[in-house]
């Protein structure tokens, strides 16, 4: 009975972003790309110290577990819609900022290190530290969906050891029959809103022998329909967080293997 009722929920259409879905989201952001640049502007404040005790979560972060937190409310119910805002951070180690920039912005081979839920990237142009780059994504939650998106990215720096980028979608389209004889990009009619916008705002912060990396990931998808919240609110809230736990978690992971490599690469060159 519930696969059945999340299968519903699944297969009913929910158009696109109303108007007014689009402006609380983009009203939103503005916010927390004002505060983001301020903390950004000084190595003081450039470390967001995730929620709770600072001396635990610093010692969890250091043994390189993913934490998450809620930024914000974690989910907003708008009008016609769901934002949700959660910041992640997770250290890498034995690394340097330009390592972690060397594997994140390697944008042709993303699959590399973030598969299965990216399916292919490519880097559509580039403009000094500005991007222009595509990825077909799939969720996978009961039903598979695959979107087609694109996203505008800069980078900036503090100093050499703090530096940081915004990523902000500019297209998302969701394809019907992916892989298929018919693949098509899906009608609005066929869109499932499983993600309308996705600004992601990255921090990199040398500390010590490693690299802390910070994600903020604001997104904007369909609202929980009328009288299921109980049962599929949590699938729909939770997916957010687990996507941005995942990348963080493939990052590190990907950022170590590589510096490991590259010593293995010197030692054997000895």
């Amino acid at each position: 009975m519930i696969v059945l009722i999340v299968l519903f929920v699944a297969a009913t259409p929910a158009a696109g972003p109303s108007v007014a879905a689009s402006k609380a989201f983009d009203d939103y952001v503005a916010g927390v790309e004002e505060r983001v640049r301020r903390e950004e502007s000084s190595v003081a404040s450039f470390v967001v110290e995730p929620d709770g005790s600072a001396a635990v979560r610093e010692a969890t972060v250091g043994r390189g577990e993913v934490v998450v937190d809620p930024g914000g409310s974690g989910t907003a119910e708008i009008h016609g819609g769901l934002i949700h805002h959660w910041t992640g951070s997770v250290f890498a180690p034995g690394a340097t900022v330009g390592e972690v920039l060397s594997v994140v912005q390697d944008y042709d081979h993303l699959p590399r290190y973030y598969s299965p839920e990216v399916m292919s990237s490519r880097r559509i142009s580039r403009d000094g530290d500005d991007f222009r780059i595509a990825m077909r994504l799939r969720e996978h939650r009961v039903v598979a969906v695959v979107m087609d998106t694109e996203y505008d990215v800069r980078y900036g720096r503090l100093d050499p050891e703090h530096q940081f980028s915004f990523s902000r979608s500019t297209s998302i389209t969701e394809i019907a029959d992916a892989g298929g004889p018919h693949e098509r990009a899906g009608a609005d009619a066929e869109n499932h809103g499983y993600l309308w916008r996705l600004n992601a705002y990255w921090r990199f912060a040398q500390k010590g022998d490693g690299v802390l990396v910070q994600c903020e990931a604001v997104s904007l998808t369909r609202d929980v329909p009328a009288g299921l919240g109980w049962l599929v609110g949590p699938l729909i809230r939770g997916i957010p967080r687990e996507s941005l736990q995942a990348t963080l978690g493939a990052t590190r992971d990907a950022v170590v293997a590589r510096v490991n490599s590259e010593r293995v690469t010197t030692t054997d060159d000895r």
